[in-house]
């Protein structure tokens, strides 16, 4: 069966090359843009191609307004601020996760609360979160959701949307809501997913995207706010070093950050954006194409959940234990097919040892199998 995938990555990608896991395709305005910026000699931080970035991102993704970042994690930052996290709060997040959820956290000198995933989406689990919210945590006189053992504020919730697909929205928002926590989506994969119709990043007080090189469309850095006018107004203002609008003076009003996306991205960003549709849809064949490979062996191709669009960001197989899994890995990065398993449990890092969890039964189970397939478009 491996030699059979092997066969299929190298029969898509019509090469004998080294097959990357996710590269970056420029085939349309990019040079243009770019080069138009540069003649511009507006390449910094203000021009033309932030502002219509920003405006373009909202209107695609449905947001009132966008907030163009230096990078995901930024954005995360900036994000996680606006909803009012201090240090010494807790903020519940999932274990499976890229470690720049946690550390957007600890930027905030707050702490994380790992919660278990579901299975099915690989996202933070509704039911794993109202259990270990019944378990651990109450809320005071004043509304504030707390946990029990140190009394410290839980402020926020913060699911990320695993390798593209849509955790159960539904499910985090009603608990979100009942529990007085701020949600807070960690869309950083999943640019061109939709959860019943209506784009991941949307559905929390704020959303948040990357367009690192890796992802399914790129700035080379960069990321991305999804906010409402007073959020945007406020994001605007962190992302901007705090600067309060003068002439000439330097009038800075209280602790901001240099995170603003420069006009040489952004003008990359709005010539990928132009080829969003055209890559998704290759993209979703690709993994249908996987998913028929697949069909029949051990390992298990991991499809979009029920009423979703999944941007199918990195295609996923889940092997039957960790010997398949390593079998799998050795075999393919030997062929030259880059392959890579998913990410170790934020739990087991140092800096994050001896944060509160919960029981992580499906967090567990699914680091020990999931590995990533090549997933780059193809034109």
């Amino acid at each position: 069966m491996l030699q059979s995938l092997i066969d299929f990555v190298r029969d898509h990608y019509r090469t004998n090359d080294f097959i990357p896991l996710h590269a970056p395709v420029f085939g349309g305005n990019e040079k243009a843009y770019v080069s138009e910026t540069i003649d511009s000699t507006f390449v910094s931080s203000v021009g033309a191609f932030v502002d219509r970035f920003e405006q373009d991102m909202a209107s695609y993704t449905g947001s009132p307004r966008a907030v163009a970042t230096v990078n995901g994690t930024a954005a995360l930052h900036v994000a996680l601020r606006l909803v009012g996290v201090e240090p010494g709060d807790y903020v519940i997040t999932q274990p499976l996760t890229f470690v720049a959820t946690c550390n957007a956290i600890a930027y905030c000198g707050a702490m994380p609360i790992f919660v278990d995933v579901d299975r099915h989406t690989l996202g933070l689990s509704p039911g794993a979160l109202a259990e270990w919210l019944d378990a651990n945590a109450y809320r005071d006189d004043s509304g504030t959701c707390r946990r029990r053992e140190d009394d410290r504020a839980i402020r926020a919730c913060l699911p990320m949307h695993t390798f593209g697909h849509p955790a159960d929205l539904d499910g985090l928002v009603s608990i979100c809501r009942d529990w007085g926590l701020a949600l807070v989506e960690d869309a950083a994969e999943s640019l061109g997913s939709t959860y019943h119709g209506r784009h991941t990043g949307t559905f929390g007080v704020l959303g948040t995207l990357s367009f690192n090189g890796n992802k399914v469309i790129t700035t080379g850095g960069g990321g991305m706010i999804l906010a409402d006018q007073a959020m945007w107004e406020r994001a605007k203002h962190l992302t901007t070093t705090a600067k309060q609008p003068h002439p000439y003076e330097y009038v800075h009003d209280e602790l901001g950050y240099n995170y603003r996306m420069p006009n040489l991205n952004a003008a990359l960003g709005c010539a990928q954006l132009e080829q969003l549709e055209a890559y998704l849809a290759e993209k979703r064949q690709l993994a249908a194409e996987y998913a028929a490979c697949l069909a029949g062996s051990d390992l298990e191709f991991v499809t979009e959940p029920e009423m979703c669009r999944s941007n199918y960001w990195l295609n996923a197989v889940i092997c039957p234990d960790r010997d398949r899994r390593d079998q799998l890995l050795k075999t393919t990065n030997e062929q030259g097919v880059m392959t890579r398993p998913i990410w170790q449990l934020m739990n087991r890092l140092p800096m994050y040892a001896s944060a509160p969890s919960g029981e992580l039964t499906n967090a567990l189970w699914l680091e020990a199998r999931v590995v990533n397939l090549p997933s780059s478009v193809s034109r």
